[in-house]
């Protein structure tokens, strides 16, 4: 049990927390994904993937970091233990070894598929019990659709 009290009620609370912590767990297997493909991608077009990986790491970090903060903040807990990441992302699991700079656009292209799908649903959810946690996955997801609008006119 938290010793954080918020102003939602309960159940609310426990709405945005789901969220929040859903969120949490996507940004966090997202900014592994970005550092696994960082270390093994090769081709042609190595050297600005492997910039743009980088990038994409951060800006999941701190997200995950804004997330999580708005957890505690509202008396849920935040859990981004490898564990908990393994068994609910929904992102798609990494392929092992070097991957071509091509085929590290098609996965994070499907990576941003599936989170900005489950992010919009989540700010549905979250939408009248807590427009401020709605508020923070807005501008997450916004992000994340930039993030995938730049993977995506790589293969135009």
């Amino acid at each position: 049990m938290s010793t954080i009290k918020s102003t939602l009620s309960d159940e609310n609370r426990d709405v945005a927390g789901e969220a929040l912590q859903g969120a949490l767990v996507d940004l966090l297997d997202l900014s592994l994904l970005g550092k696994q493909a960082h270390w093994n991608v090769y081709g042609r077009n190595f050297r600005s993937l492997h910039l743009q990986l980088d990038e994409i790491v951060v800006a999941a970090r701190n997200s995950a970091d804004t997330v999580a903060e708005r957890a505690i903040a509202i008396g849920t807990s935040a859990d981004g233990r490898a564990q908990t990441i393994a068994d609910t992302t929904g992102l798609p699991k990494f392929v092992e070894g070097p991957v071509a700079d091509s085929e590290v656009v098609s996965i994070f292209i499907e990576a941003y598929t599936r989170i900005v799908t489950r992010m919009r649903e989540r700010i549905d959810t979250t939408e009248s019990a807590d427009p401020v946690t709605q508020d923070i996955l807005i501008a997450i997801t916004q992000e994340l659709e930039k993030q995938s609008w730049m993977f995506q006119a790589e293969l135009a």
